[in-house]
This record gives C-alpha cells, structure tokens and sequence, in this order.
C-alpha cells in the first residue's frame, strides 16, 4: 500500500514536468508568449518545487509527512486550477509556481516512503515509486499535445488532484526507528558536495528534453513527448533493482557514461537514438542519487538530506531550461555542446576518491 500510495502521488507530480513539452506550445499561444518567456515558467518550477523541498522535508522528518502532505496536495491542485484561468503571462507564473511549491514537498515525501521503509530493496522500491513520475504524463502527453484548449486539461488535472491525493495521504506515515545524519552535519563533508554537484551536472541532458524537447525534435513530436518520459519511468525499478545487486555507484557510473552518449546522440542531431538513451538512464538519476544518499548518510533525515540533494534539479532547470533556450536561439549547436559538456563534468565529479566505492 505504501508504494502504491507513493506511486500514485508521482503520477501526478509527473504532470508539472513530463507534461511540459505537451504544454508548451499552446502556452506559447494561448499566453501571446515566446519561448524564453515560456521557458521562464519552467526554471520557476524547478526552483520553487526544489527549494520548498526541503522546508516540507524537515516538517516531514520532524513531525510526520500526513499533514504536510495534505497541505502540499492542495497547493498541488491549486497550480493546475489556477493556471487554467490565467489570462497572463504573469498570473501564469504565480500559480505554476504555487503548483510547484506542492509538487517539490509531495515528492520528496512520495521517494522517501520508499527510502526509510525498504532499507533492503532501497534502489528497487524508491524506483517504483519514482516509475510513476515517468508514467503518469505518459498518459497524458498525447492528449494535451492534440487538445487545443489546453486550460479544459489543467482543470481537470487539478480537479482530479485535490480529490484524490489529499484522501490517499491522510494514510502515509514514516517508520520510527531508524537511524541517520542529520543535514547540518552532512553538509559539512566534501562527499556531500561531489555528489550533489554531480547530480546536478548530469541531470542537464534530462532537464533539457524535459524543457524543450517539442523545440528541438524533427519530427514525431508526439511520438518523443511520449516515449521520453515513458522511459525515464520504467527505468528506475530496472536501474533500481540492478544497483540492489551491483551497488549504487558502480550503476551510477554506467548510467552517466550512458548520459555523455546520448548527449554526444544529440549533438550530431539523432535525436530519436538520443531521446532513448537520455530517457532511459536520465530517468534512473533521481533514483540512484537519493539512495545512495540513503546508503550513505542514514534514513532518519532522509527526506531533509534528499531534499537539499533536489535542490541540485533547480540547478540543472535553470542549465538546461531558461539557459538552454538562450543558448539554442543564439546557437543550436553551442547549446547541444553545452548539455555534453555538463554531463561529461558530472561523470569526473562521481569519479573522485572522496565519493565511498562501497555504496
């Protein structure tokens, strides 16, 4: 039921960004915008939804994640609803950004269900929970991308939302006894930082199919928008259950060195060949990177730590989103060696000594 229960929560959460590529060009319309200004919308995402994180997550950690969850689930529903009547660019803004607040907090509350209760299992199950931040949009995607009126799907999605999510966690709790570090004092060690900055280096590539992958595809718009984040979903139980046996890093190396590909895929513009490999193994970082925290650092604030570590995606939002777009109208080449030059940067950062092998 736990796992169910952290599923269903991604799949929703999975609307704010595996939706966004559907989205994005009848926002561009129906908001009189160009793309950076639409683009705008989604850095504000990656940084609300990373920042609030961790204030829900020490909440979590300290108090229980059912009341927090529930208020996180309202304002959830909220950016949906809102956003749905926004006749602005502006009104678009505060009520995506409203919308991420919720979705940051009920993720971090969603993986880490998984986190403190399946220590054994730990990549497997937070991997399932995460499947559904891939899946839920996979649903969706073709839909929104057909539909004109854009505004008629967020307002179902946010009604959908604020009926069934706030039901469904007045249900989850955290097990008691469990042992950690606490963020304070994890932030002081330098493995800490080198798999932070790894993270947010490697999600690059990720962030920017996730941004603007309707911009920069030749064709089979539909097609990609629904396959990308179809395989960023079923990846993480796969990759998940392959680092329970392997051990997280070495999984993780092989996924980055998989990410460096895809981006290399990208850069000579075989962008279906790409979209599968960044899909896949993008998909898998959360996953591998909140474990290997787990692993490391304890569970007892695992949703704290994890927290901080999300904050690490509003880094790679504002790369491969906001400074993407800029970069892409400049140069499309320039922009697609930018995203390689991330992921190789957060390869050698994983590589350094200071990061335990044994994880």
């Amino acid at each position: 039921m736990i796992l169910a229960i952290g599923f269903i929560i991604m799949s929703f959460n999975s609307l704010y960004q595996y939706a966004w590529n559907a989205f994005l060009p009848h926002l561009k319309i129906g908001l009189r915008a160009t793309l950076p200004e639409i683009e705008v919308a989604f850095t504000l995402f990656t940084i609300f939804s990373t920042t609030f994180q961790i204030i829900g997550g020490n909440i979590a950690d300290s108090k229980g994640p059912r009341k927090i969850g529930i208020i996180s689930s309202i304002l959830s529903a909220t950016g949906f609803l809102g956003s749905s009547f926004s006749s602005s660019l502006y009104q678009f803004y505060f009520f995506w950004s409203i919308g991420s607040i919720g979705e940051g907090i009920l993720y971090g509350i969603a993986a880490n269900l998984a986190v403190k209760w399946f220590k054994k299992t730990r990549g497997f199950a937070t991997g399932f929970v995460s499947l559904g931040f891939g899946l839920g949009s996979v649903l969706v995607n073709p839909f929104i991308y057909s539909f004109y009126n854009y505004r008629m799907v967020m307002f179902l999605i946010g009604l959908l939302e604020i009926i069934i999510l706030p039901v469904m966690l007045s249900f989850v709790d955290y097990p008691k006894e469990v042992k950690g570090e606490k963020p304070k004092d994890v932030l002081k060690t330098g493995k800490w930082w080198l798999i932070y900055f790894s993270f947010a280096l490697s999600a690059v590539p990720l962030t920017i199919y996730s941004s603007s992958l309707s911009v920069v595809a030749n064709g089979n718009v539909i097609l990609l928008i629904t396959i990308f984040p179809l395989l960023s979903g079923i990846s993480r139980p796969i990759l998940g259950y392959i680092s329970d046996i392997l051990g997280r890093l070495t999984t993780l190396l092989v996924t980055l060195t998989m990410m460096i590909i895809g981006s290399i895929l990208f850069l000579v513009n075989l962008i279906l060949p790409s979209v599968l490999v960044i899909g896949f193994f993008g998909g898998s970082l959360i996953t591998l990177y909140f474990s290997i925290v787990g692993d490391i650092f304890g569970e007892k604030f695992s949703t704290s730590n994890n927290a901080i570590l999300y904050t690490g995606k509003a880094v790679a939002g504002v790369l491969g989103g906001f400074t993407f777009s800029l970069l892409y109208d400049f140069s499309p080449t320039i922009a697609k060696e930018f995203g390689l030059i991330s992921a190789i940067a957060g390869l050698l950062l994983l590589l350094s000594k200071t990061v335990p092998m044994k994880a």
